[in-house]
């Protein structure tokens, strides 16, 4: 198993690792140290629940169990597993919201979300649409 998971994620920057900059890369990555900056990929990025993360991303898919702030832009998914502590705009045409995740921003899912970025609208009781229309939440 831990075979396949380096295959799905054969970049890792460990917990005891700490970036600043920008960053690129094809396949996956998994953060499980700091991250600033941005990072464009067309692979997945995972970030772990001990990684903290001020970034501006977009990829083809993010797995958020950390603490992230910043803007995702993901053209798959995104999703925000229970240890997920995540502030700030999102973006993509499917999200998966995990029950116990934190979540604190504005949203736009769907197929054209990621085409426009000026369909973002806020979630939730400020107005807009109910976090239960624009995600599926386990």
């Amino acid at each position: 198993m831990a075979e396949a998971g380096n295959q799905e994620f054969p970049t890792i920057l460990g917990p005891d690792a700490s970036f600043n900059g920008q960053l690129t890369f094809e396949k996956g990555m998994r953060l499980q140290g700091k991250f600033e900056g941005k990072i464009t990929t067309p692979g997945r990025l995972h970030i772990a629940k001990e990684a903290k993360m001020h970034a501006e991303v977009e990829a083809g898919a993010i797995i958020v169990e950390g603490d992230v702030h910043g803007n995702l832009t993901a053209s798959d998914r995104i999703e925000l597993k229970q240890t997920a502590h995540y502030e700030g705009d999102l973006r993509t045409t499917k999200l998966v919201v995990d029950e116990g995740a934190v979540f604190s921003g504005q949203v736009s899912v769907g197929p054209d979300a990621i085409k426009n970025k000026a369909n973002v609208r806020p979630t939730g009781a400020a107005g807009g649409i109910p976090a239960s229309q624009a995600a599926t939440v386990r």
